[in-house]
């Protein structure tokens, strides 16, 4: 008689529901598709730098914000990237147009080679007009990157200014 007890305590036992470990939650990817609030935020800014509105272009902008050329050059911080948007529009660029642009907005959650961040990228076809009466015309790409407050903390700009510079008014001497 014990022998049949015993194995229908084996066999009860082995048919009892094993206590199973939850999934591990799935790791992030490396890089995602980003917020697209936050390319509406980077539209409505070069829009108003288009417009000439450089406080409301500025509104986005962290404190400690860099606009960086790829030639090198920057300008640090957003009450200086005001002030030199401010120059270039109201003394330099009569008219300033944003055509065939391309957004894309990216999460950087793990990289070597940047900052963990939120990005936005921008592929556009700017036209400017300048007060000497030239224009010129040429493909630009603008990175936009986020800090952890929802600022825009840098802006690296990628252009030609070879066409910039042959549209520019002559210097005053």
């Amino acid at each position: 008689m014990l022998i049949p007890i015993v194995a229908v305590a084996v066999l009860a036992g082995c048919s009892a529901p094993k206590s199973e470990m939850p999934p591990e939650p799935p790791k992030p990817q490396a890089v995602e598709f980003g917020d697209s609030t936050r390319t509406a935020v980077c539209k409505e800014g070069l829009m108003a730098l288009s417009s000439g509105d450089i406080d409301a272009f500025g509104t986005a902008l962290a404190d400690n914000a860099v606009y960086q050329w790829n030639a090198g050059d920057s300008v640090a911080g957003k009450a200086a990237i005001i002030d030199y948007w401010k120059d270039r529009r109201g003394n330099v660029i009569d008219k300033l147009e944003i055509t065939n642009d391309i957004w894309l907005s990216l999460r950087v959650n793990e990289s070597k080679q940047v900052k963990p961040a939120d990005y936005v990228f921008l592929w556009s076809q700017v036209t400017a007009s300048y007060k000497g009466g030239k224009s010129m015309t040429q493909w630009i790409h603008n990175i936009y990157r986020f800090d952890n407050t929802g600022k825009i903390d840098r802006i690296t700009q990628f252009l030609d200014r070879a066409p910039i510079m042959a549209a520019m008014p002559p210097a005053k001497k």
